[in-house]
């Protein structure tokens, strides 16, 4: 990148015009400014605010967390894995790690964090020299001081990302018209460095941001904007990614020495969340999506839904493709390309409530309620579902691809389990990590979530080891198809280990042999491991109902054997067959490769632009 590319947004006219014009948060209703400068941007709380949503603006649209950042660069992990069809240049092979620095769906994603890293660059330079900003009133000064909180939280967001995809990366901390005139062709410096710099951002915006419950205080209303608690949740996520491993440039492999440090860091944040009382699970991780996220509800109650990253106006520029490009169809309309591998359909306990929510096992037929029940090689991700979409409802006619649903960065539960995770890496598994990972648990199997239930807990007396396994698998359970697994993986060095076990795993499925349990992670229920899996399964052929089995949409149990005859009133759909080998696994992480496959190739045209960016290793 040079002054053409990375500074090509050094212009406070053409920015805050495309910042007014374009906000994406439905809460806003701001006009746009036609004539601006710092002077008259940054004049008063209002005009502050629609800087602030133009920043928030660069989260989503295509190229953000609208579609790609959250559903083309995650996968294939070893929950789900990306569309079907041939090697394409294009989405397939971002999915398959074969990727190269000419793909054309890793360019415009790059592009878009930085230009969100410099939108929220110029607010972290003017907001602090607002006159309001000192000499203001109390309730000004305080909405401010917010505003320049969120900048700083964001531009974290956004070089997290970033730094996950594409590793070292040019400090970019001033905006583009001042950096120009001293460094126009930056070079990439270690990630490192790039993440103590957002530590530090992060924990002087803890200062600044109010907690959920005192938003209303300063004068703000209480909608999806970043909270203290966002802050300090993205705060330990990224110690969480400083203190694990990372691809260098050397294509090795490495994590500091000083790793206690950061997990010390995100225990510590984890906990001020947990004991501040402001966010709490919602009990039903049903309702969690159905009722909450799918039903474009505004506020939330419980405050699981931490960090959110909200689409609207039904374009590509500013809304999400959530429940298009995903989850299962309703009269044909929809991509389905993200699909459940069985593998992880079979990790779920029978008995956990959270299996047919994250995994649709259904389309939806043209009268937009009767469900069609889909083999095991087709079955979608389904927390983002069109036929669940509410307020207002989709006909099952209409063929609008954007559904205004909001990308999930970070709900409670992260929380926990981040929580549990750093703490059974400093001090072993203590009551309070238990603690942590049984909450998230017993809601996972609809049980009171305050309620010790040794029928979910976790057995006691585990090891480290054994509790960081138990940790790795809990994550994928309440975590699936959210964009942190692949992430997940590579922090921990087990996404080599996660790919070779589960194709290992599907080819056994195709041959109806046993599974083995993961060698990274806490295994399989007992009865996904057995020969009795069925090769069918009966679905009602008119059912409505979202629920599996009894009373539901399928007439036979996932883990015995198949009826030897259809049931009445049922159609069948094969279920496990050799199609698992041909299908989901022949083209399941076909490219990956170790100590390249980690990160993404940086962008050839930012690389044309500045031949200082070096290229990752192995590209």
């Amino acid at each position: 990148m040079n002054n053409r590319s990375f500074y090509k947004f050094n212009s406070l006219l053409i920015i805050f015009i495309l910042l007014v014009s374009v906000g994406c948060k439905k809460f806003l209703n701001q006009k746009p400014i036609t004539e601006v400068g710092p002077d008259l941007v940054f004049l008063d709380v209002p005009s502050t605010y629609k800087a602030i949503s133009g920043v928030y603006s660069r989260l989503v649209g295509d190229q953000g967390y609208g579609i790609r950042l959250s559903l083309y660069f995650p996968v294939d992990n070893d929950e789900m894995q990306g569309p079907t069809g041939a090697s394409d240049n294009d989405r397939r092979d971002i999915a398959r790690f074969s990727a190269t620095a000419g793909n054309a769906q890793i360019s415009n994603p790059f592009n878009q964090i930085f230009q969100g890293i410099e939108f929220a660059n110029i607010c972290i330079a003017n907001i602090p020299r607002m006159d309001k900003y000192t000499n203001g009133s109390d309730q000004e000064k305080k909405q401010l001081q917010r505003m320049y909180g969120e900048a700083l939280t964001l531009r974290s967001q956004f070089y997290l990302e970033a730094i996950r995809n594409w590793g070292d990366l040019p400090v970019h901390f001033q905006p583009a018209s001042e950096l120009a005139l001293t460094n126009p062709l930056p070079t990439r410096v270690d990630r490192d460095t790039l993440y103590a710099h957002m530590l530090d951002d992060l924990k002087t915006a803890e200062a600044l941001v109010p907690w959920r419950n005192d938003v209303t205080s300063i004068g703000d209303p209480l909608d999806e904007r970043i909270t203290k608690g966002a802050v300090k949740a993205l705060r330990a996520r990224i110690a969480l990614y400083r203190g694990g491993y990372s691809l260098r440039q050397d294509g090795t492999m490495k994590r500091g020495s000083d790793y206690q440090t950061y997990y010390q860091i995100a225990r510590d944040e984890c906990n001020d969340i947990i004991t501040s009382g402001q966010h709490n699970l919602n009990p039903s991780f049903k309702a969690l999506w159905k009722s909450q996220v799918c039903a474009h509800a505004i506020t939330d109650p419980d405050g699981e839904l931490i960090f959110q990253a909200s689409g609207a106006g039904l374009t590509g520029a500013e809304d999400t493709k959530l429940g298009y490009y995903n989850g299962p169809t309703v009269n044909g309309l929809g991509n389905k390309s993200i699909n459940v591998l069985p593998t992880y359909f079979y990790l779920f306990d029978s008995t956990d409530q959270r299996r047919d929510v994250t995994c649709a096992v259904y389309n939806v037929a043209a009268n937009g309620s009767t469900k069609v029940g889909q083999a095991i090689t087709a079955i979608c991700d389904g927390k983002y579902r069109r036929d669940w979409v509410t307020s207002p409802t989709i006909s099952p006619t209409s063929q609008v691809q954007y559904l205004g649903l909001k990308w999930q960065i970070i709900r409670y539960s992260d929380v926990l389990l981040m929580f549990a995770e750093a703490e059974n890496e400093l001090n072993g598994p203590t009551s309070a990590a238990y603690n942590a990972i049984n909450m998230v648990r017993r809601r996972g199997y609809g049980k009171p979530i305050g309620t010790p239930d040794a029928t979910v807990d976790l057995p006691t007396g585990l090891s480290k080891a054994t509790f960081f396994a138990a940790v790795v698998r809990e994550r994928a359970l309440e975590l699936g198809g959210e964009g942190t697994r692949k992430y997940d993986l590579i922090r921990w060095n087990l996404l080599g280990s996660a790919l070779n076990d589960t194709k290992a795993n599907l080819l056994k499925m195709s041959t109806s042999t046993v599974m083995l349990n993961p060698s990274y992670m806490a295994g399989y229920p007992s009865y996904s491991l057995a020969t009795t899996l069925p090769v069918s399964m009966f679905y009602f052929s008119s059912t409505t109902s979202d629920d599996n089995n009894v009373g539901g949409l399928w007439a036979n149990s996932f883990y015995k054997t198949a009826p030897g005859s259809t049931p009445a009133g049922t159609t069948k759909v094969v279920w496990l067959s050799a199609a698992i080998n041909t299908t989901a696994l022949a083209r399941y992480a076909t490219g990956y490769t170790p100590g390249k496959s980690e990160l993404l190739p940086i962008p050839q045209p930012a690389r044309d632009v500045n031949a200082n960016l070096l290229q990752n290793p192995g590209y």
